[in-house]
């Protein structure tokens, strides 16, 4: 079964855009997929500090 994808948007300086543009390509990856596959990993590799600092009291 195919997952629904929602559409969204965001403004990047044009540099990062063309540097992102020019990654997919070497990875032969399409935009969409390497945005999902980067910022999953940023959430998976940030989930322990985010779970850790919400467990500790506010001082």
């Amino acid at each position: 079964m195919t997952e629904k994808k929602t559409q969204f948007n965001v403004y990047l300086p044009p540099e990062l855009v063309r540097a992102i543009k020019h990654r997919c390509i070497d990875e032969g990856t399409s935009l969409s997929s390497f945005v999902e596959r980067i910022l999953g990993d940023y959430l998976e590799k940030n989930a322990s500090a985010s779970a850790t600092a919400e467990k500790e009291p506010a001082q």
